[in-house]
C-alpha cells in the first residue's frame, strides 16, 4: 500500500473564523490529527464539530511517537500535524515528525493559514523585505542580553515571540542592548478581542508597557527595526563589542576600546555594560 500524506495544518492564533475551509475538510478526512494539546485542539474541533481522533505529540514525547506514526503514515493512513496555535514548527513542536516522514518518503503537504509571525509583520509598519525570526528569547537575563548584544548590528528586522511575565524584561534588554531610539512595534493578543499594535522607540513602547498593566497581558509579538547605516550601525556594533569586553574590564576601559574598534561614540558606550 502506498504511504498517504502528514498534512501540517495551520491553525487559528485566536479568531476561530480564520480556519479554512480546505483545513477543516483535512482535518475531517485524515485518520489522526498529531496534537501539541489535545484539550486545547479538542475545543476547536468540537466548534467546527470535527471527531477525528487526537493524538498527543509535544517536546517531551515527539521523539518516541513520530517513529510509530510514520508507521501509520507508511501503512496508508493520511494524518494531520497541528500545534496549539498558528502554523507548526514555527516555535512550536512538529520538526521531529516532518523530517521522520520525509526521510521515510513521506508526502508532507502544507495547509497554510495563521500565523503569528506574519500577522505582526504585516501590520507593523516596518521594512519587511528582509527580516529574521529569533522566537522566543532565553528566559535567563544573563543569555537573554547576550543573544541581543550580537543581534545590535543585524540590517534585517527582527521578530520575537514574549511571554506576559517576560515581556517589560525584555524590552528593557533590548532598549539597553539596541538603543532608546530603534523603532519597534508591539503586537499582543493578534485576531483577539483585545488585540493591539503599539510603534514607537523602544524606550517608548518599554514607557507603556510599564505604564498600563493591560499591555502586560496576553501573547506578544516583537518587530524591531533592523540597524540603521553609518552612525546607527556604528552605534549597534560599538554596543555588542563593549558588551563582550565588559565581561573582563572596567567599564570606562571597555567603553574606550569598543570606540576606538567601532567608531562608535565612547560617552553612548560608558554605563552600558551588561546588567545595567
Amino acid at each position: 500500500m502506498p504511504a498517504a500524506t502528514l498534512h501540517v495544518v495551520a491553525t487559528p492564533i485566536g479568531n476561530l473564523g480564520d480556519l479554512s475551509p480546505r483545513a477543516q475538510q483535512v482535518l475531517r478526512e485524515v485518520a489522526a490529527i498529531c496534537a501539541e494539546d489535545t484539550r486545547r485542539s479538542g475545543q476547536l474541533l468540537a466548534h467546527f464539530g470535527i471527531s477525528t481522533p487526537l493524538v498527543a505529540l509535544h517536546e517531551h514525547n515527539e521523539p518516541q511517537m513520530a517513529e510509530r506514526l510514520v508507521a501509520r503514515l507508511l501503512a496508508g493512513e493520511s494524518l494531520a500535524l497541528v500545534s496549539d496555535a498558528g502554523t507548526p514548527l514555527v516555535s512550536d513542536p512538529g520538526f521531529r515528525l516532518v523530517r521522520a516522514a520525509r526521510a521515510a518518503g513521506v508526502k508532507v503537504s502544507p495547509v497554510p493559514g495563521p500565523s503569528a509571525l506574519i500577522a505582526a509583520l504585516s501590520v507593523a509598519g516596518l521594512p519587511s523585505d528582509r527580516f529574521a525570526f529569533e522566537g522566543f528569547l532565553p528566559a535567563k537575563a544573563s543569555a537573554r542580553r547576550e543573544r541581543l548584544a550580537a543581534l545590535a548590528g543585524e540590517p534585517r528586522t527582527l521578530v520575537f515571540y514574549e511571554s506576559s511575565h517576560r515581556i517589560e524584561e525584555s524590552l528593557a534588554d533590548l532598549r539597553q542592548a539596541f538603543g532608546e531610539e530603534r523603532p519597534a512595534v508591539l503586537a499582543r493578543e493578534l485576531t483577539k478581542l483585545f488585540e493591539t499594535a503599539l510603534d514607537g522607540t523602544l524606550a517608548e513602547l518599554h514607557r507603556r508597557v510599564q505604564d498600563d498593566p493591560d499591555q502586560r497581558k496576553g501573547e506578544f509579538v516583537l518587530v524591531v527595526q533592523g540597524v540603521g547605516e553609518d552612525a546607527d550601525a556604528r552605534l549597534a556594533e560599538g554596543r555588542r563589542v563593549h558588551a563582550i569586553l565588559a565581561r573582563q574590564l572596567p567599564p570606562s576601559t571597555a567603553a574606550k576600546l569598543a570606540a576606538e574598534i567601532t567608531g562608535a561614540p565612547r560617552k553612548a558606550l560608558y554605563g552600558a555594560g551588561p546588567g545595567e
